[in-house]
């Protein structure tokens, strides 16, 4: 029997493309795991994927998820259908134009064959503790590594 497990995740950049931090939060019966990350040159949208990506490749065995994300671009793309028909039409959308973030849809597409995940949109930055504290979580990232780099890189 799979474990039920349930991630919230945000992203964030500062400058969009710019420095970019991603958290999220995994919860199994009372226990709670938070994690972040940040990169130097990334989107928001990466980093919204990016949270969701390192949030199941944390779990150790297959497991039923449920995904809660403030991003459209993440929770209507499965939702929708969006990433399976692109991966069929060789990572192209309707309009014929390359599908942005190839690298970790594929990432992801793999993982949600290993789980069982469903995604459930949330209204950002209102009244949600969890999604709040992944932002939170996020911008922490952001600012961490922004405090590691060399002051020039700001100039």
């Amino acid at each position: 029997m799979k474990k039920k497990v349930i991630l919230y995740t945000d992203g964030a950049c500062s400058g969009n493309p710019g420095i970019g931090g991603y958290g999220g939060i995994l919860m199994y019966s009372a226990a709670k795991k938070e994690y972040s990350g940040a990169e130097e040159e990334t989107t928001n949208n990466r980093m919204e994927m990016m949270a969701v990506i390192v949030g199941l490749e944390m779990l150790k065995y297959p497991c039923i998820v449920e995904v809660y994300s403030d991003s459209a671009y993440v929770v209507n793309a499965y939702e929708n259908g969006w990433v399976q028909t692109w991966a069929q039409n060789g990572w192209k959308k309707a309009d014929k134009k390359a599908v942005l973030n190839v690298d970790l849809w594929e990432k992801l597409l793999n993982l949600t064959t290993v789980h069982e995940v469903s995604f459930h949109k949330v209204k950002g930055h209102a009244d949600n503790e969890y999604n709040n504290r992944c932002d939170a979580l996020a911008r922490g990232a952001v600012e961490e590594l922004r405090k590691s780099l060399p002051e020039e890189d700001f100039v």
